[in-house]
């Protein structure tokens, strides 16, 4: 009673699971009768190293006190398997053992601690008791990171879910954004989808990385949004414009690029405001506003002006019929070098199935019918 009072309680409070390896009855004996006054110590007995194997499946063993000299299956031996199993390699193992040299064999096999024979009763109480102690803390701590893992990953998969609820939210807007300049023109909605998968493929084909392409996927709906400040005389006008009209017209980049200017902060809202200025720029220095050539213009920008001609082109509008695809890509290619970057419309040419893919999956629809006839008559 006086080693309870003094080591174990306040100390231990929980069933420490001890499993006692010997084959010689009367160590088995000693052992228990120097657990006898510690009531939270639950002794299982194995008498060779084959059946310690065995009670260890089930015993749930926090301490392991090995003899080393068994029948059957020794102690080394026993040892080893333990040590090389990832279900018991971390259970403390405490050899017991009269030879020093045994000792060192045993320790460089892996065993956490050893008791020199004849054993201290004393001490193989400290010793089995603060081996329980740091197993067990061992073993809260692994279910504390585990169960902070599996919390870490849980937080981490509703911010993803969250910051992709916010980018498909920002590309839902940008999208609107840019129906809302198209229907200004009788254009569709699904041209905004087309022009802007068109212009992801072919950033990626390219050589864009994931991000740099959704980023492109997501701003050119911008490009044109710069019409909502275009007078309707000017933009609803049937038949060509006069020059003051198209120099009018032609403003609608300088108005896009002002309506997102000072969005630094935001991607989508910065790369749309380079698209919206530039998209009508041309490779030898033709276009507008600004005249500027080559790589001078921004890429995004050489991409959305192919992906944005290819589709007015092969698609039908109000006040045109769809034009055939050989005579579509005649048209791309007399612009080569001129209005578009080369190699970008040759990427364009060489992978046109995978353009027509999604000319096929987004197909103009009947939005509004009988809004878009009315204002048809209106022009």
């Amino acid at each position: 009673m006086a080693f309870k009072e003094k080591y174990f309680i306040g100390v231990v409070v929980e069933t420490i699971n001890v499993l006692a390896v010997d084959d010689e009855p009367f160590n088995l004996d000693l052992i228990e009768l120097a657990f006898l006054d510690i009531p939270q110590i639950q002794l299982t007995q194995a008498i060779n190293g084959q059946d310690a194997l065995e009670k260890l499946q089930t015993c749930d063993a926090e301490v392991v006190l090995l003899d080393l000299r068994m029948p059957v299956l020794n102690g080394f031996e026993a040892l080893k398997i333990i040590k090389n199993d990832p279900k018991l390699c971390e259970i403390p193992i405490i050899v017991v053992t009269a030879n020093s040299e045994e000792k060192h064999t045993a320790l460089a096999l892996g065993a956490n601690d050893f008791l020199a024979k004849p054993v201290d009763v004393e001490e193989l109480k400290l010793r089995t008791i603060n081996h329980a102690k740091s197993y067990k803390a061992h073993k809260q701590l692994d279910i504390i990171n585990k169960n902070l893992d599996a919390l870490v990953a849980t937080r981490t998969e509703e911010l993803n879910k969250a910051l992709n609820l916010a980018k498909e939210t920002e590309y839902e807007i940008s999208l609107r954004l840019g129906m809302a300049s198209e229907y200004r023109d009788l254009e569709t909605g699904m041209h905004i989808k087309r022009m802007s998968a068109y212009s992801a493929l072919l950033g990626k084909l390219s050589g864009m990385d994931a991000q740099a392409e959704q980023l492109l996927l997501y701003a050119s709906p911008l490009h044109d949004i710069g019409k909502i400040g275009i007078p309707d005389a000017i933009l609803l006008k049937p038949g060509k414009l006069d020059d003051k009209e198209f120099r009018l017209m032609q403003e609608h980049t300088t108005i896009g690029g002002l309506m997102l200017a000072n969005g630094q902060k935001y991607p989508i809202i910065a790369l749309g405001q380079i698209i919206a200025t530039q998209h009508h720029e041309k490779y030898d220095g033709s276009g507008y506003p600004n005249g500027i050539t080559g790589e001078q213009i921004d890429i995004n920008a050489r991409i959305v002006a192919i992906a944005d001609v290819f589709d007015a082109l092969s698609s039908k509008r109000v006040y045109k019929e769809a034009f055939a695809l050989d005579k579509v890509l005649n048209i791309l290619k007399e612009g080569r070098g001129t209005h578009f970057d080369a190699n970008l419309l040759d990427l364009f040419i060489d992978n046109i199935e995978q353009f027509l893919q999604i000319q096929k999956a987004l197909p103009d629809l009947d939005e509004m019918p009988h809004i878009l006839n009315l204002l048809e008559e209106y022009r």
